[in-house]
């Protein structure tokens, strides 16, 4: 029960990776204390809804099969479409169209499945930025982005699924801005310096570029242009690109389960070698565990946290805490206040 943060925000979040639910299939999933199915009808196209039939409550992930763009209850035959109509009942001349099972917004992207939550049911106001052109630099002139092709795909062993774990989203975002956790719990000797941070629309902008410290590293090593641009969208997602030492982008998901756990979804896709056309390296899955060691080095810290408001900050982290936590505020549905002060 540590989080203290609300646990239900609002925004894009994580329910699964897109392979996980091909067509045919019917995925049960719990998220924001529901219990949810995710389904993928003929057209290709993924619902997300509540598991429970409206006619006497049966649960759809329970023996539901999949009808073209329909789910069919297991129980009495009930169809229901994308918008959680009534499409049919097998034994009467007419559906029931005033029942209606809640679905919620669906965005595939970045080979995962994104849902729109949102406690009053408003309409997205905002995207899910796409790991590949998702960033300013993706649309340089110098040839920066070279769009998916660039990058060996998603595998398993590119990705990690942590379950169950007693944190909050706005834990893992506010990692980004802390430059003195990196020496004590990645043990590596680097110094990020912030070269943009930009806490005003639903995505933030986090920019830094990381120098080595000569006397732990070798002065050898210093000249590596090396660098991190992170989009923040919402608090559920952080989208990175990273260059210099290896060549990356990644997708770090914190989705809420109940009012005490969330499920953190982490995916990376590894730079290819030049004149690489394969789908697999051995030395790009060595880079990318490399990568998730980094982030499992993280979730033992967050998992175990307990949410410090008001925070006992230096001077030099509490400008961009600050600005993190106050612009945080607009995806809590009471907007609550976070003070800061200096020790």
């Amino acid at each position: 029960m540590k989080p203290t943060l609300p646990m239900n925000p609002t925004g894009w979040f994580q329910v699964a990776w897109s392979d996980e639910v091909r067509v045919g299939d019917v995925h049960r999933m719990r998220y924001f204390g529901r219990d949810l199915v995710a389904w993928r009808g003929s057209s290709g196209r993924v619902t997300v809804m509540d598991a429970y039939c409206e006619h006497l409550g049966a649960h759809l992930g329970y023996g539901g099969t999949v009808v073209e763009d329909r789910i069919r209850c297991p129980f009495h035959g009930w169809e229901w479409n994308e918008q959680g109509r009534n499409h049919c009942i097998p034994y009467e001349d007419r559906p029931n169209l005033g029942r209606r099972i809640n679905t919620m917004p669906v965005v595939e992207r970045n080979e995962s499945i994104y849902v729109w939550h949102d406690v009053e049911r408003r309409a997205p106001h905002f995207d899910v930025p796409d790991v590949f052109t998702g960033f300013a630099s993706d649309g340089a002139s110098d040839g920066a982005s070279a769009g998916a092709g660039a990058y060996y795909p998603l595998c398993e062993h590119a990705r990690l699924l942590d379950t169950g774990l007693e944190l909050h989203p706005q834990y893992v975002l506010e990692n980004g801005v802390d430059f003195a956790h990196f020496k004590y719990v990645h043990q590596v000797p680097i110094v990020p310096k912030f070269t943009r941070q930009e806490f005003e629309d639903p995505i933030a902008y986090v920019d830094f570029t990381i120098t080595f410290d000569e006397r732990d590293a070798g002065g050898s090593i210093e000249d590596i242009d090396s660098g991190v641009e992170a989009l923040n969208c919402g608090v559920g997602l952080a989208v990175t690109k990273s260059w210099g030492m290896i060549d990356n982008r990644t997708v770090l998901a914190t989705t809420p389960v109940d009012d005490s756990t969330c499920d953190v979804r982490f995916s990376v896709w590894i730079g290819r070698r030049e004149g690489d056309d394969r789908d697999h390296s051995e030395s790009a899955d060595k880079h990318a565990r490399g990568v998730i060691e980094q982030v499992e080095a993280d979730l033992v810290i967050w998992s175990h946290q307990k949410y410090a408001s008001p925070a006992a900050l230096s001077r030099g982290e509490y400008p961009g805490f600050t600005a993190l936590r106050t612009w945080a505020q607009q995806f809590y549905p009471d907007g609550r206040p976070t003070k800061e002060h200096t020790s």
